[in-house]
């Protein structure tokens, strides 16, 4: 096995692998026929008009067929969406973009400072951070050692961005300009899906690389990061609680 698979499925452990959502450029009954072989599904298929990436929410998947997927995601042919958990995940995400209707591929101010400041609050808590460059704005990756259910997850990441969102006010920046998602959200766990790190976005053909303090890492050392966020910077589940008691509750006591 690809030793990238392997650490992508180390690292998202706990994400179902028995579905996804497959972004790629290809199309056509017989590319169907082909991608469909065996037991795996088709849920729904979406063309888009530009024919820059068509997307394939694809169910019953088998291990070997997902390492097959794995395969193509890291080679670039393709992007791989995984769904979350509908109960208790032991990853979490931030997703941080420009809120524009056009050009929403340029990083504002807003998501510069946003991303700068959830990672620094994040870090100071003991939620390490792994933050990826999603072409759009950041993917703000937190992995812990062991699961926690959604909504616990849920409110400590809501309660993170509203202070965020806060800091910009008081920097005299408009939160209204950027667009914050959180994985997984327990209102429609089965509806979104995220990009896992590896893979190249779809548009720009840019790697997802790593950010951190001095900047964006080239694709060598952003997957050396990764493998070593994987193996030193786990996050103890008691060390998140400490975090959550920490941010959610002064703010349930002000309320």
């Amino acid at each position: 096995m690809d030793w990238r698979v392997s650490l992508i499925k180390a690292f998202y452990r706990g994400l179902p692998m028995d579905r996804a959502k497959v972004e790629m450029s290809r199309y056509g009954f017989d590319f169907l026929e082909k991608l469909l072989a065996g037991d795996m599904q088709l849920e729904y298929g979406e063309l888009t008009l530009a024919n820059v990436l068509h997307k394939y929410k694809l169910t019953n998947i088998s291990e070997a067929r997902m390492d097959e997927l794995l395969r193509s995601h890291v080679e670039k042919e393709c992007n791989i969406c995984l769904y979350f958990d509908k109960r208790i995940n032991s990853t979490f995400c931030f997703n941080l973009d420009n809120n524009h209707a056009t050009n929403n591929t340029v990083i504002i101010p807003e998501v510069e400072l946003a991303v700068r400041a959830l990672v620094e609050r994040l870090n100071n808590t003991g939620c390490n951070t792994l933050v990826v460059a999603s072409g759009r704005g950041y993917h703000v990756w937190c992995r812990l050692a062991s699961p926690v259910a959604n909504t616990r997850l849920y409110r400590f990441m809501l309660h993170t961005a509203a202070r965020v969102n806060l800091l910009l006010h008081e920097h005299g920046l408009d939160p209204l300009k950027l667009k914050f998602n959180f994985y997984p959200d327990p209102r429609i766990h089965d509806v979104v899906s995220l990009r896992l790190f590896g893979s190249e976005h779809a548009k720009n053909k840019v790697f997802s690389r790593v950010f951190t303090a001095d900047g964006l890492l080239d694709e060598q050392a952003s997957w050396a990061y990764f493998e070593d966020y994987l193996n030193t910077k786990t996050i103890e589940v008691d060390t998140f609680n400490q975090a959550f008691n920490s941010v959610v509750a002064p703010s349930v006591k002000r309320s």
